[in-house]
Formats: structure tokens, C-alpha cells, sequence
């Protein structure tokens, strides 16, 4: 049996690392299914479970791990911005405020599944236009949830955070370890 991290992500892929346990990563390239009535914890569970889920049914011998991250400023969730434009709009939307994130993790093995979310909170200093327009120009948030890499140069916009710091990045280790930790002692 081995640990296989259902993502392609390079962040998700150093973070796996220090749970010290060999692993496969293997992108999970599924169309995303946003169901409305959910809450904003449950879609990122449901969406780590999807990814999780195409992956196990071709590797039923292993435990693979789905992450999602969400996100959510004032009810409106903020995702990967399809252009600089909307990244633009993403950015001045958090700028000055406080804003949610939250990853869903979804762990399955023959037998046993498990879903669950991790929150943190995150204030952003007021950011000039320019600040916004030379961030933009490096192209680092045209791949990221909310427009901004925390663990990248969208640290310097950052004022304070509540939470784990990993659950930010997509990836909470120590949860993750935690609920891992269940799973390979249930044999």
C-alpha cells in the first residue's frame, strides 16, 4: 500500500514531503462539479473527495490523499482568475480586508473515507494599484486561488494571519499527519 497525493501542485508536493512517507503524486485533472447547495466547508470537502476519488479507482490498493482550497471573501468564493483582469479585481476585492480560506482534504483507502476542512483567516494590507499591477507581472497569481501565493511574493501583502499557515498554502500537515496516522493503524 502507498500514500498517493491525487494533485500536480508543486506547493501540495514539497508539503507532502514532510510527513516523511513515500508517495506518488498523480495529477487529478477532473472537471470541477460545484453543487449549490452546498456550504462553502462542504463544496471544499466534496471537491477534495472528487479528486481523491478519481484516483483511487484506479490505485484501490493505496490511500490517496484530494486537496481543494477555497477562497472566501464577504460569501464569494474567489478562484483561480481566468485573465490579469480578474486577477486585478481579486486583488483590489482583498485589499485592506479579511478574508477565509479554507482547504478540504479527502483521504480514501479500500474501506474507509474521510473528508474534512481546515480554516485560517487572512488580513491583507491596502494595496497601491501599482502594488497590484507589478504583481501581477510576475504571473504568480494567475494560478492561484484568490490571485495570491502566500508562501510566494503575495507574502508582502499579507499583514496578519489566523490559523495554520499551511492550510493557506493547500496543504495542513499536521492535520493531514494526524488523520493519516488513523488510517495506516486501521491496517
Amino acid at each position: 500500500m502507498k500514500l498517493i497525493l491525487a494533485s500536480n501542485s508543486p506547493r501540495r508536493q514539497e508539503l507532502i514531503k514532510l510527513l516523511d512517507m513515500d508517495y506518488e503524486a498523480i495529477s487529478s485533472d477532473i472537471e470541477e462539479v460545484n453543487d449549490p447547495s452546498l456550504s462553502h466547508e462542504e463544496l471544499v470537502m466534496d471537491l477534495a473527495f472528487q479528486k481523491a476519488l478519481a484516483i483511487f479507482k484506479t490505485h484501490k490498493e493505496d490511500i490517496v490523499l484530494g486537496f481543494d482550497t477555497l477562497v472566501i471573501i464577504d460569501d464569494l468564493i474567489l478562484g483561480k482568475p481566468k485573465n490579469e483582469e480578474e486577477a486585478n479585481n481579486f486583488l483590489q476585492i482583498l485589499s485592506g480586508k479579511t478574508h477565509k480560506v479554507l482547504t478540504g482534504c479527502a483521504i480514501i483507502k479500500k474501506g474507509y473515507s474521510k473528508s474534512f476542512f481546515t480554516q485560517s483567516l487572512v488580513t491583507f494590507w491596502d494595496l497601491s494599484d501599482q502594488e497590484i499591477t507589478d504583481y501581477i507581472k510576475t504571473k504568480e497569481p494567475l494560478d492561484k486561488a484568490g490571485a495570491y501565493g502566500i508562501q510566494d511574493h503575495g507574502a508582502r501583502f499579507v499583514k496578519s494571519i489566523s490559523g495554520d499557515y499551511f492550510t493557506i498554502v493547500g496543504f495542513p500537515v499536521s492535520r493531514v499527519y494526524q488523520e493519516l496516522k488513523k488510517v495506516i493503524h486501521k491496517g
